[in-house]
């Protein structure tokens, strides 16, 4: 196509009667005519057939399937506030006393002191939860001078921000490995290749 006949096909006014809009006649397109500033301007409203097919009603709502996706499209148990990443701030983790005393009497879960197995168990746990609310320093008197420290920091020191560690005289943070897929195994994340 040469240029001239572009020129041509992409300028200049096109008849009403070429425009895929609804417009008014008879009388009613004098009138319009009369009182238009430009009246080669259409008004705009498309022409049903040629944009609305199928039209919005004639689908069935009922057989309309809304595309979900889980868990992320679950209202129940999903709150905004727990998939926030922006505000997804780091939170301080606070031992209270008697946890502290609880801590020295029987252990963690990653460090356990005591086997506590059964129902010996529960009774054991509700009694040293009992004892943990008289106090710290009862605690700290039943326990070795240093094995308090042994229980609750890390090789004597209180613990560190998340994900640093004090190894070879260097503060780092966890490296991040590239691998082939952009999320690494342990991560709930599908990749698409």
């Amino acid at each position: 196509m040469s240029s001239q006949a572009a020129a041509k096909a992409a300028g200049g006014l096109v008849s009403l009667a070429k425009k895929q809009t609804v417009q008014s006649t008879g009388v009613w397109e004098v009138l319009r005519r009369f009182f238009a500033i430009d009246p080669e301007r259409s008004n705009g409203v498309p022409l049903n057939p040629h944009f609305r097919n199928p039209p919005p009603g004639s689908n069935p709502p009922l057989e309309y399937d809304d595309p979900v996706t889980l868990p992320a499209g679950d209202i129940a148990d999903n709150p905004y506030w727990k998939r926030d990443s922006r505000r997804n701030y780091p939170q301080l983790s606070v031992v209270n006393q008697s946890q502290f005393a609880q801590l020295l009497t029987v252990g963690s879960a990653a460090a356990p002191k005591v086997e506590l197995i059964g129902e010996a168990g529960e009774k054991q746990l509700v009694a040293v939860k009992e004892e943990s609310q008289t106090g710290l320093a009862q605690a700290l008197g039943k326990v070795a001078p240093g094995e308090a420290t042994k229980d609750v920091f890390v090789n004597g020191l209180p613990p560190l921000p998340s994900g640093q560690s004090l190894s070879s005289g260097a503060w780092d943070v966890h490296k991040y490995e590239v691998t082939d897929a952009s999320y690494g195994e342990g991560y709930p994340c599908r990749s698409f290749k």
